[in-house]
This record gives C-alpha cells, structure tokens and sequence, in this order.
C-alpha cells in the first residue's frame, strides 16, 4: 500500500489535534462531500472538535442523499484549529486561505489531481487514485480503523461519482476490490447510482437538450463541442450543477476524439471542461495547459475571461 509513512504521520497529526478543520473544493462534488464526511464523522467518533469548511454550499442531489452544514470560511475562526485537512480542494478553493492559517497550525494536503503544486506540511497526493474517497479509505484500512455502513456509503459515493459510475478508464482492479469492500460494510451501489446519475430534474434534462442541439463535431481533430450561456440557464430554470454531465455525454457520440463543453460563469469567467476515454488516445490535459488549466488526461478543466456570443460563422468568446 502506497503513503505507509504518510499515512501514520496523519494519525499522529490527528491524535494531537483537538480542533480539526476539513476543506472541501468549491462547488462541490460527491468525491470532496464523501471523502471530507467520511473523515468528519471519524473524526467525530474518536472525540475531536471537527467542522467542514467550503466556499459554497452543499448540491440539491447531494443534500437529498446525505445533509451537512459546510462553513462558508469566512464565518469561522480559521486560527482556532490544530490542524487543517484538505481533502480533493488543493488549488481548487483552498489555495484562497492558505496564506491565512499560521506556523503553529499543521496543513495536510489529500488530493488526486496532477499538476498539484502546494505544498503542505504533508502531502497525500497521487494521480494515479481514482479519487480522494479511495485515498481515505486507504487511511482508513492501513490503520483498521472502523467503517460503519454510513462512512462506507459516503465513500462509495465519492468513489463512484469520480469514475462515471465504475464506467471511466480510471476504474482500476483496485477501484473495484475497494468497491467490494464497502459493499461489505454496508454500502448501496444501487442507491448512489440513483442519486448521483438517474435523479435528474426537468430542468437539467432540458438544458441536456440544448447542449446536444447546439452542438458540433469538427471534421479535423473530431472534437464534439457545445457551449451553454447564462441565457441558457436562465430560460431552462438550470443551475451550474446541470451542466457537470454534459462533457460526458458528449464523450460518448462514435467517432469522435474528445469532448468541449464552454459554459458561461459569474464574473465573466468561461469554463471550458474536456472529456475523452483511454481507447481514444486522447490526452486532454494538454488542451487544458494551454488555456491555463489542467486535470487529468481524460477528464480536464480551464477557465479563461470572455463572453460566448454567435455570429454568422458560429459561436465565439469575445
């Protein structure tokens, strides 16, 4: 098992910690709510005072499934906790805080995404995990600390939303043994699989629609690409949650190399999320560098400043 060292350095940071404080990413996933909930609740059981911190609140599908207060961090005392835990948030929320917290307070970095370059007092980082919930698991069993059937459920979740449902190249032999042994613990495949990818409201299946209409494949490199506008969701009554699917539905159309999805964003920001699969030989990462962004080869993210609008030749950032 990988981060042997590691892993026992986080127990003992834990073990002289009374006041720990959990970070989760901005407009959070199923994998940064599973893995900071998971560890919330342990941490819990062994008497530390814990709260989960996030820039924004808990998605609609999530809190149906499971419901937890995430603090906003400005409405907390930052300085008053031993040590800070971020989990799946390294550069992805965390980084705005970072400078805030002082010598005295121990920050541990848990992450799987590549191109991570924070360094905390400890790191746990590794791109090759399907996700942040199968590293804490991995705590979790070296240790043989306990799993009830909630933390195994929440780690389920973190792990199933992260790999498509078991259906993305990164389900790995491993990803599916670790599967198998919170199921023994008293996990629901069934039941997350509907939370996370068969409870779509009306408003999302709507937007869905106007994303495949919109969209178009470029002869050249095979790339499917679509673009959803504030106009978009606004006449769809869809969120910014709606439009996390759609990059992997795009993927799935034959003959096609890598999907684009570009959706409008506060602040002007444009968001621009890649997709593609292992069999396509397709590293999408490399597009996202050049944009300033990043991720994995097959599932990666930018953000650039513009404005989508549609002219006679198509669709342009301005």
């Amino acid at each position: 098992m990988k981060f042997k060292k590691e892993f026992n350095t986080l127990k003992y940071i834990i073990e002289k910690s009374d006041k720990i404080l959990l970070f989760a990413h901005s407009r959070p996933d199923s994998d940064t709510i599973g893995s900071n909930l998971a560890l919330y609740y342990y941490l819990k059981e062994i008497g530390k005072d814990v709260e989960v911190a996030c820039f924004d609140q808990m998605p609609e599908y999530i809190k149906i499934f499971i419901y937890h207060d995430l603090q906003h961090p400005d409405k907390i005392n930052l300085e008053g906790f031993d040590s800070v835990i971020a989990l799946d948030s390294v550069e992805r929320g965390f980084e705005k805080i970072r400078d805030r917290f002082s010598e005295n307070q121990v920050i541990v970095l848990i992450d799987h995404h590549p191109d991570v370059k924070s360094e905390g007092d400890l790191n746990i980082v590794d791109a090759s995990y399907s996700s942040v919930s199968e590293i804490v698991f991995d705590f979790f069993e070296f240790h043989n600390l306990k799993i009830n059937s909630k933390i195994a459920t929440l780690l389920l979740m973190g792990i199933l939303g992260d790999t498509g449902n078991l259906q993305h190249s990164n389900t790995t032999p491993k990803v599916m043994h670790t599967v198998a042994k919170l199921l023994n613990r008293g996990a629901s495949v069934a039941k997350i699989s509907k939370m996370i990818f068969s409870s779509n409201r009306f408003s999302t299946l709507k937007l869905w629609g106007r994303a495949l209409e919109k969209a178009k494949i470029n002869p050249e490199n095979k790339m499917i690409s679509t673009v959803i506008t504030k106009k978009d969701l606004e006449e769809c009554q869809a969120t910014y949650e709606d439009i996390a699917e759609i990059a992997s539905i795009l993927n799935t159309v034959p003959d096609t190399n890598f999907s684009l999805v570009l959706s409008e964003r506060d602040g002007g920001i444009i968001k621009g999320s890649l997709r593609s699969e292992k069999y396509k030989g397709m590293d999408v990462s490399e597009v996202a560098h050049k944009f300033g962004g990043g991720g994995h080869k097959l599932a990666s993210g930018f953000e650039i400043k513009g404005k989508i609008v549609e002219d006679k030749e198509g669709w342009k950032i301005v």
